[in-house]
């Protein structure tokens, strides 16, 4: 990883939490849609580790969006809610890969208008 533009994170993320970011950035680079023909892959970074993790089905295939199901265990919050409403630590950020280099969804999109 090179680097990535740091966002604050106000809640962690659910499959609620990335249909709100899906809806809030729509129209923008920051959704898979929009930027997998430049060559961005949905991802998730661990700002605690510093490690990213390409989005994933459970079985392990690569995910044209972001999918929490195929993260590993240990990013996932232990409160005891159901596998639907699970959500992951508050210290993980969704966006994507371009190459080696991480983008937020804010610097995906910041960085596809600059394209056009």
């Amino acid at each position: 990883m090179k680097s990535f533009n740091s966002q604050t994170r106000l809640q962690s993320i659910s499959n609620k939490a990335l249909s709100q970011e899906n809806l809030q950035y729509a129209d923008t680079g920051g959704v898979s849609k929009n930027n997998r023909i430049q060559g961005f892959v949905p991802a998730f970074l661990d700002t605690d580790s510093g490690y990213v993790y390409r989005s994933r089905f459970p079985d392990g295939r690569p995910a044209p969006v972001h999918i929490l199901s195929g993260l590993p265990g240990e990013l996932f919050n232990s409160d005891g809610v159901s596998s639907e409403q699970h959500a992951v630590k508050e210290s993980v950020v969704s966006g994507f890969l371009l190459e080696e280099t991480f983008y937020t969804r804010e610097a995906a999109a910041i960085a596809l208008k600059s394209i056009h």
